[in-house]
């Protein structure tokens, strides 16, 4: 057979919520549903990884998302969400709100139509039942130092004098992470030991049985361990090298750890959704990070819960349109997306016409040779240079990175909220991420 016979024969169809069926069949029982997407500004793969969220909130009892965002700024949504008092009415309100660059990210119409689906969903259940919205990444080390200083003084005094001194110590830097990553090129341990001093004092597990409110309790370690990942990152990425992306990808698979404990209670195992780049959610060891010494959320959440509680999805697209940055901080554009390379897993699936499908691995091993084989795989990040597209692709193991793939022919922009400024407030991340 040929590849598109191959394609043809293996593809399900992919055009309304129901034919989401066979995938909905494939996660099963699986308390973990990480959800990617091959760039951070297409329409298609925002819009039908929120079609497959609903479908597992409201059918599958998923009782959260998880996005690699800020946690801060998704605390506000989350807070909107689950019409929690001082919340949002509108989520858009609170997505209108991000104004760390790449805001387009998540501050979108086709995230804005999620969440006010969410909102309504989560509005005819009780309060311990309504699924959240949270951010796993690591960025926000200023802004979550505040949170904490400002927790402690009001609720927790007693712990004010250890997080004012971790603030402090990072002071002399203004908020540039650059600053501080270089200082502590020249003083290794930088402000380690004050914000390892503030975390042991936070550091305990929060559940619903807490006699503190506990979202705020988890507010509070959860910006405590962004200051401590957060340190750890702008340290380490000075350096290069695969360090700084092994802190960011565990600091996330260890949020979406404590978010699944949060919420397991009532004798119900929390149940997580994760949307995030192909790059954090398709295992690494099909690809060549793992050679390149670095691990991703989706190898980590394997690793830690079973091959068999998580399911991964991936998303590839052929041509059309992206929202991108030409370069570092610089404000976002509509790009043109070329025709895929020559040899990618993109080509072979272009070659067979194939409007828009849906990919669920086989358990059986004899497979078609584009699940099994090693194919390039467009990766776009927040910064795009349509040009150098040939030099943009992973290779990959399609059935080894992921459970299942969703397909587009034609790709077409997202529509962010409002226009990008340039470079405002701290970098969220360095060049070498997505």
């Amino acid at each position: 057979m040929s590849d598109v016979d191959d394609v043809l024969g293996a593809a399900l169809p992919l055009e309304y919520a129901e034919d989401l069926d066979p995938l909905l069949d494939r996660i099963g029982d699986a308390s973990c549903v990480l959800i990617g997407e091959a760039s951070h500004g297409t329409h298609e793969y925002y819009a039908w990884r929120a079609a497959i969220t609903r479908r597992l909130i409201a059918e599958r009892g998923f009782s959260f998302v998880a996005v690699e965002g800020d946690w801060p700024d998704c605390r506000e949504v989350g807070r909107s969400v689950t019409l929690a008092p001082g919340g949002a009415e509108d989520p858009r309100t609170a997505l209108d709100g991000f104004g760390r660059w790449p805001t387009w990210m998540w501050a979108n119409e086709e995230t804005v139509r999620f969440c006010r689906w969410l909102r309504e969903h989560n509005a005819g259940l009780p309060p311990d039942e309504r699924a959240g919205f949270y951010g796993l990444d690591v960025y926000s080390l200023w802004e979550s130092l505040r949170a904490v200083v400002d927790h402690l003084a009001e609720h927790r005094p007693e712990y004010l004098a250890t997080a004012l001194e971790a603030y402090r110590c990072f002071e002399p830097h203004g908020e540039d992470p650059r600053s501080y990553g270089w200082n502590t090129s020249l003083v290794p341990d930088g402000c380690a030991e004050e914000v390892m001093a503030l975390l042991t004092r936070l550091r305990r597990p929060v559940s619903h049985g807490d006699s503190r409110d506990p979202d705020e309790e988890l507010d509070v370690r959860q910006n405590a361990e962004i200051a401590a990942g957060a340190e750890r990152y702008y340290r380490t990425m000075i350096a290069g090298g695969p360090e700084s992306w092994n802190v960011r990808d565990v600091h996330m698979a260890d949020t979406l750890d404590r978010l699944t404990d949060f919420h397991t209670h009532g004798g119900q195992t929390g149940k997580g959704v994760v949307w995030a780049h192909n790059t954090h959610v398709g295992d690494a060891r099909a690809t060549d990070m793992a050679d390149a010494g670095m691990v991703n959320l989706g190898q980590l959440a394997r690793e830690r819960r079973g091959r068999d509680r998580v399911v991964i999805v991936g998303f590839a697209g052929g041509p059309g349109e992206v929202v991108a940055a030409p370069s570092w901080g610089d404000p976002m554009e509509v790009m043109t997306v070329p025709p895929p390379a020559h040899g990618s897993l993109e080509e072979v699936l272009a070659r067979s016409e194939l409007h828009r499908g849906m990919f669920v691995v086989p358990p059986e091993r004899d497979m078609p040779g584009f699940l099994t084989g090693t194919l390039g795989q467009r990766a776009i990040g927040v910064v795009y240079d349509p040009d150098c597209d040939p030099r943009q692709y992973v290779p990959t193991r399609l059935a080894e990175r992921y459970d299942a793939l969703c397909w587009f022919r034609i790709t077409s922009a997202l529509a962010p909220l409002h226009l990008e400024a340039a470079r405002r407030g701290e970098l969220e991340t360095m060049p070498s991420g997505v």
